[in-house]
C-alpha cells in the first residue's frame, strides 16, 4: 500500500534538488503534492529546474500534483500558498519546509537586507506555513511536518581555531540551527494533541544538486562523495508517514534514521559515524 494515499502535502522548494526529489516521492506514494518555489518555468532562474518541470514528472508517472509560485519570504505569499493548497485540494496534512536561501557572504561584508530575507526563508517562512497548516491537523487529528536541515546547523566550536578559512556559512548555520530548535520546541507543542508529528532532517553528506553544485560545495552533480537526492527524500517520506509517537521531535539525519527503521541496511555520515549536531542528540 502507498504510504501517503489520501494525505496532502506541500513541499517548498520543489522546483528542483530535495525538494523536487521529496515532491516526487510523495506523490508516487499516494499524496496529492502542492509543489511550492519562485521558480515556475525553466529559464525563470539561473539555475536549472522550475515547477512546472516538478509537477510535469510527477504528472507523467500517474501522479497528482499543482505549482503555486511563491516567495515565503513574504508572509502574504506563504498565507496565499496555503489557501491556493486548500483551494486546490482541501485539508493539508502534510508540510514540507525545505526552500532555504543563502549567499555566502563573510558577516562583517553580509548585506543586513539580505541577511534578514535569508531568516525569512529559512526560520520565518517554517513558523507562518506551520502556523497556517496546523489548524487543519488538529482538526483532523493527524499531521506532519518535516523540516529540512542541514550539517551547517553544526557550528566550529570553541577557539582557538587550527581552521581559519573564512566561507561565509555563519548566516545559513545559524538559521538551520535555529530550525531545529523550532521544531522541537513545537514537537512538545503538539505532543498533547495525538497523530502530529514534527520533526527535522538533514543529509548525511552533502547532496550534489543544481544549488551545491552553484556553491562549490561538490564537484558535479555525480561526485561520488556526496548522497543522491533521493536517500532525503525517502528519509523525508519516513517521518511523514510513520506513526507520530515514533517521529515527533526527532532532529536526525537521512541515512540515521532510514538504517534505523531498517529502510536501508547500511548508512555513512553524519548520524552514523559522524556526530550530529546537539539538537540531534536530545
Amino acid at each position: 500500500m502507498q504510504k501517503m494515499t489520501g494525505r496532502v502535502a506541500i513541499v517548498t522548494g520543489a522546483s528542483r534538488g530535495i525538494g523536487q526529489a521529496i515532491a516526487e516521492l510523495f506523490a508516487a506514494e499516494g499524496a496529492k503534492v502542492v509543489c511550492v518555489a519562485r521558480t515556475l518555468n525553466e529559464g525563470d532562474h539561473q539555475l536549472k529546474g522550475a515547477l512546472a518541470s516538478t509537477v510535469a514528472a510527477i504528472k507523467a508517472a500517474g501522479g497528482e500534483a499543482t505549482a503555486v509560485a511563491a516567495d515565503i519570504s513574504s508572509e502574504a505569499e506563504c498565507l496565499r500558498l496555503v489557501e491556493a493548497a486548500r483551494s486546490a485540494y482541501g485539508r493539508i496534512d502534510t508540510l514540507v519546509n525545505n526552500a532555504a536561501l543563502n549567499y555566502y557572504i563573510p558577516t562583517a561584508d553580509y548585506p543586513t537586507n539580505r541577511w534578514i530575507k535569508a531568516f525569512a526563508v529559512n526560520v520565518h517562512a517554517p513558523f507562518i506555513l506551520s502556523k497556517a497548516v496546523l489548524p487543519d491537523m488538529i482538526a483532523a487529528g493527524r499531521g506532519a511536518i518535516v523540516n529540512i536541515s542541514s550539517g551547517s546547523a553544526i557550528g566550529p566550536g570553541r577557539g582557538p581555531y587550527k581552521d581559519q578559512t573564512v566561507r561565509g556559512g555563519v548566516m545559513y548555520g545559524a538559521s538551520k540551527a535555529a530550525l531545529e530548535r523550532f521544531t522541537q520546541g513545537l514537537a512538545q507543542e503538539v505532543a498533547h494533541r495525538g497523530g502530529i508529528a514534527v520533526s527535522c532532517v538533514s543529509p548525511s553528506r552533502v547532496v550534489p544538486t543544481p544549488g551545491t553544485v552553484y556553491h562549490k560545495l561538490v564537484d558535479g552533480l555525480d561526485d561520488p562523495r556526496g548522497e543522491p537526492p533521493s536517500m532525503m527524500a525517502r528519509a523525508a517520506l519516513l517521518l511523514a508517514s510513520e506513526a507520530a509517537e515514533k517521529v515527533n521531535g526527532r532532529v536526525t539525519y537521512s541515512q540515521q534514521i532510514l538504517k534505523e527503521f531498517g529502510w536501508i541496511d547500511k548508512g555513512v555520515g553524519r548520524g552514523i559515524d559522524a556526530t550530529g549536531s546537539g539538537y540531534s542528540q536530545i
